[in-house]
């Protein structure tokens, strides 16, 4: 019987999370209330607070299970046998696709981010921390290796690159010449070009 409890909730917070994606969109997150989200979904405030505490918690959710889902695909990556020219570019690659992927939920994130209370926004910048540092590492790898160029910082790398990631939903239209493919592959290869050391290729 627990199990089938289980199968019956699940479906109630994704739709919560699909309702309350919707109306922060629509009409931004601090113009949006819980009672409004709760009939959209048909559920009731009860129930919502059994999955979430919190408006600010389902807008953490929002993008936290798209970060979360990021970071398991760079690990694999960054863990992969294989030259670190080719998992940096992997890496840089899939991260632009997925967030492209998931550009809806990304843009509502950071529209709204700075309306967060303190500790769950702390918590956020905790969680994005350690994915940028991640990444940094191969960045890292590269230089002691001598592949890449070290006389720049790896963390202004990371910085200057997902820069460029997190202001892909102010231009990026599914409708436009460029697929997610294009985009992550183009953002990919200026990076590794970027990183090539005087006289050699990185790739």
């Amino acid at each position: 019987m627990a199990r089938s409890g289980a199968a019956v909730e699940e479906p109630v917070r994704r739709r919560l999370l699909a309702e309350a994606t919707r109306l922060f969109a629509e009409r931004g997150f601090e113009s949006t209330s819980v009672q409004e989200i709760v009939a959209a979904a048909g559920v009731t405030k009860g129930a919502m607070y059994h999955y979430f505490g919190s408006k600010d918690d389902l807008l953490h959710e929002i993008y936290g299970r798209v970060l979360r889902m990021q970071m398991e695909r760079l690990t694999r990556f960054a863990d992969a046998e294989g030259p670190v020219t080719e998992r940096l570019h992997a890496t840089a690659m899939d991260v632009v696709v997925t967030t492209i992927d998931n550009l809806d939920d990304s843009k509502i994130f950071f529209r709204s981010m700075h309306q967060l209370a303190p500790e769950t926004y702390k918590t956020v910048r905790a969680e994005r921390r350690r994915y940028h540092e991640r990444f940094r590492d191969l960045v890292v790898e590269g230089q002691q290796a001598g592949v890449f160029r070290d006389d720049i910082p790896a963390e202004m790398v990371v910085d200057y690159f997902f820069g460029s990631v997190h202001h892909l939903g102010t231009w990026y239209s599914p409708d436009g010449p460029l697929t997610g493919q294009d985009v992550g592959r183009h953002f990919a290869d200026l990076l590794l070009s970027s990183l090539e050391p005087a006289g050699r290729p990185a790739r």
